[in-house]
């Protein structure tokens, strides 16, 4: 039966894209679904400050009155437009070559309406997205920030003209009980280049504080890496009032000058996945409390992003904050770290942790092929 592609233009339509994968990844032991209403804000141009400077449409891929896959174009104008990009994102399929191939060439043909004339993905609409198709790892428990995708995805894509564009990877780092050596040169860090970490009453004190600032710092330390695209100040409004009530300050170390500007960050939390597993993605009727328990006590943290200004990353202002989380995993217990994901040729951040034990964890790659 022929595949028939389908443009989401209602909620009912929306609610089919967003929920398809909770019966593709059913009996997938290690996939983690996304929190339901943060996909449905992902696609409101009303809350997603990312439409002001993009472009998306979702298709739905139907083998006669069943589902069978799903994808979103976007073109990012501030990031595309010089290469004449088209991402896509958002993919999932069944097992069938005939279906990838038609959500393939769905984005290929809404890339070339507007003038592009090559295909990049998985990518979201800006690097806070998530991104990057799992290939290796498999067999390791989702990380809740990250995408989890069947080890056939990436041999399809292949076969239909796909290359490598660039790889991330994950580590995981063993918290010890006792702190590296390296951390003995904080104090010379401090004294130094007149910096500290700041030991904030509560994150709604540190948010009002210094929120918006360290994500202009974000948008500076980032701005050199692979198809980054920097964050409005809507946005960065939009994410703080996402992220700021649940993050621990235990988990959040920024470095501040002596004009108390930010230099440097690392926000980590712990990890959701199991919780949001056992919900399904949904935080009510009783998804929350999960969610709430596993804030509290755990012993796995996620790192979110980490960054430092320019001028300071040779300054060793990573010591002062991994010493600050360090000591602050072990009052909570926190056994181990699972890194974000990392371009594999930045050899600066992946230096950072030599003194930790560290474990390979999951690889993720983006793909391009010309429309």
């Amino acid at each position: 039966m022929a595949i028939n592609i389908v443009k989401v233009e209602s909620h009912k339509q929306l609610k089919r894209f967003v929920t398809f994968p909770l019966d593709l990844y059913k009996d997938c032991a290690n996939w983690v679904p996304a929190l339901e209403g943060d996909e449905y804000d992902t696609f409101n141009p009303e809350k997603n400050g990312a439409y002001d400077f993009c472009e998306a449409d979702c298709f739905l891929a139907y083998r006669g009155n069943e589902i069978v896959g799903r994808v979103a174009a976007i073109i990012n104008h501030k990031a595309d437009d010089e290469q004449h990009l088209v991402r896509f994102g958002w993919l999932d399929f069944i097992e069938d070559e005939e279906v990838l191939k038609a959500l393939i060439d769905t984005v290929a043909g809404w890339g070339r309406q507007r003038g592009r004339t090559e295909m990049r993905g998985p990518w979201g609409f800006t690097d806070m997205d998530k991104e990057g198709l799992l290939v290796e790892g498999y067999e390791n428990l989702s990380p809740f920030t990250c995408l989890y995708n069947y080890p056939y995805y990436d041999p399809m894509l292949q076969k239909l003209g796909f290359t490598k564009d660039v790889d991330w990877t994950q580590r995981v780092l063993e918290v010890s009980s006792e702190l590296p050596p390296m951390f003995q040169f904080a104090n010379l860090v401090e004294e130094r280049f007149h910096v500290h970490v700041v030991q904030p009453k509560s994150m709604r004190d540190m948010g009002k504080r210094y929120g918006m600032e360290i994500f202009h710092m974000y948008n500076e330390a980032f701005a050199p890496l692979h198809g980054f695209s920097p964050l409005t100040d809507k946005q960065i409004q939009a994410y703080l009032k996402t992220y700021v009530p649940i993050l621990d300050k235990d988990f959040v170390a920024l470095a501040v000058n002596d004009q108390d500007k930010p230099v440097g960050f690392v926000f980590c939390v712990p990890s959701l996945s199991k919780a949001v597993k056992k919900s399904n993605g949904r935080l009510f009727p009783f998804g929350f409390i999960n969610i709430l328990k596993a804030l509290k006590k755990n012993d796995t943290l996620e790192a979110l992003i980490m960054g430092v200004m320019p001028d300071y990353q040779q300054c060793g202002i990573p010591v002062l904050m991994f010493k600050y989380l360090h000591e602050n995993c072990i009052k909570r217990g926190i056994t181990r770290i699972i890194m974000n994901p990392q371009l594999e040729e930045n050899y600066k951040v992946q230096s950072l942790f030599g003194e930790y034990k560290t474990i390979p964890f999951m690889r993720r790659r983006a793909y391009k092929k010309n429309v």
